[in-house]
């Protein structure tokens, strides 16, 4: 009679996933795939490319689910110095539109800043498991280093969103590590102090992205034109929405980049505060049952990184949400699992087999 069950249990044990978990992310990627084939105007061929790359990132999580720890914090050095020597060999040699951020290795191309939003915080974890926490000024200044190198030159190539959410996956682990909160209000208000010299290493068009989200009236039909109208489209959705497919600032072409960054505005269009509420419930409870498996976990390592990884997935919810609503300057930053790409899906599907991985293995971790 316990048969099947036993085997069902089973199974998840030997792929080292949670079915939970999983059932929660499927159910998104189905969502968003249904979204997605609204905003690139009923576009069957946009939807297949996508349910390929969400084929590539669950493949991504099962590999990485099955990396054991200790295999973890062994490469760890390794695999932080090869994607700090890609970056360099991306501002080198790497090709993009407007801004190199890409290195072409002939059949595929490939974008060395999001392995770096895994490769992070796994030297990090792997850097104060062994340690008395919280940190000492010692592993907190080695720490601040690790981070200073990879978004120094993801900043030059140049891409700030990316660079801000590499800098908060570092950041991350020292906070889960316990750092007193004195030192993080050092922190924050020696980053306030160094915002006027920040300022004036911005490139134009990113001083113009700031500007633009202290006042979008300012060149409405210029650098405001995509936050204007993407409020329209949320606001338009009221209760309901105007159903599926029926969104007229996405189809008219009002609204930019409707199947990527702000695929969001799509959805509060088509689906109202109903169908909004519905999506931003089943973000919950995938965090919170990240937050679950990754308190689940035994040892520094294992807390910090999961923990880190579950931060990452919310980071990512709420630039985005915060982004098409006004709440934050545009820095083109998806919704995660639902916006059309395959890198950043990848990066956070890994992300979450380690936290089921490190999760299934937490009787044995130290």
């Amino acid at each position: 009679m316990n048969a099947p069950s036993l085997n069902r249990r089973g199974l998840w044990s030997i792929l080292r996933l949670d079915p939970v978990l999983l059932a929660l992310l499927l159910a998104l990627m189905a969502i968003g795939l249904m979204v997605l084939y609204s905003a690139s105007e009923q576009d069957i061929g946009t939807v297949w490319r996508q349910l390929v790359r969400i084929g590539v990132g669950l493949m991504a999580m099962l590999v990485f689910a099955q990396l054991p720890p200790n295999f973890l914090k062994t490469w760890a050095p390794w695999l932080y110095g090869l994607v700090v020597l890609m970056l360099v060999a991306v501002a080198v040699i790497g090709v993009g539109r407007g801004a190199q951020r890409w290195l072409d290795l002939g059949v595929i191309r490939f974008q060395p800043s999001e392995a770096m939003k895994l490769a992070l915080p796994i030297m990090i974890a792997a850097l104060l498991a062994h340690r008395p926490l919280p940190p000492g000024w010692k592993e907190l200044l080695a720490t601040l280093a690790l981070i200073a190198v990879p978004v120094a030159l993801i900043l030059g190539q140049p891409d700030l969103g990316t660079s801000i959410l590499v800098a908060l996956s570092g950041l991350c682990i020292l906070f889960l590590a316990g750092l007193r909160w004195r030192v993080i209000i050092g922190m924050a208000l020696a980053t306030v102090a160094a915002l006027p010299l920040l300022w004036f290493r911005l490139h134009d068009y990113q001083r113009n992205r700031v500007l633009t989200f202290l006042d979008p009236e300012r060149d409405p039909l210029g650098t405001g034109w995509n936050i204007i109208q993407s409020k329209i489209a949320v606001g338009s959705g009221g209760l309901t929405g105007k159903g599926w497919t029926e969104g007229s600032q996405s189809h008219l072409e009002f609204l930019p980049e409707p199947h990527t960054d702000f695929i969001f505005s799509v959805l509060a269009e088509e689906f109202g505060f109903v169908g909004v509420i519905a999506v931003l419930a089943l973000y919950a409870a995938i965090l919170l049952r990240g937050l679950f498996l990754a308190s689940r976990c035994r040892g520094s390592f294992g807390r910090l990184l999961a923990g880190s990884m579950v931060f990452m997935f919310f980071v990512y919810l709420a630039v985005n949400v915060g982004m098409v609503s006004g709440v934050l300057p545009v820095v083109g930053v998806p919704l995660p699992l639902v916006s059309y790409g395959g890198t950043s899906a990848a990066t956070l599907l890994a992300g979450l087999g380690l936290v089921m991985g490190l999760h299934s293995r937490r009787r044995f971790m130290a």
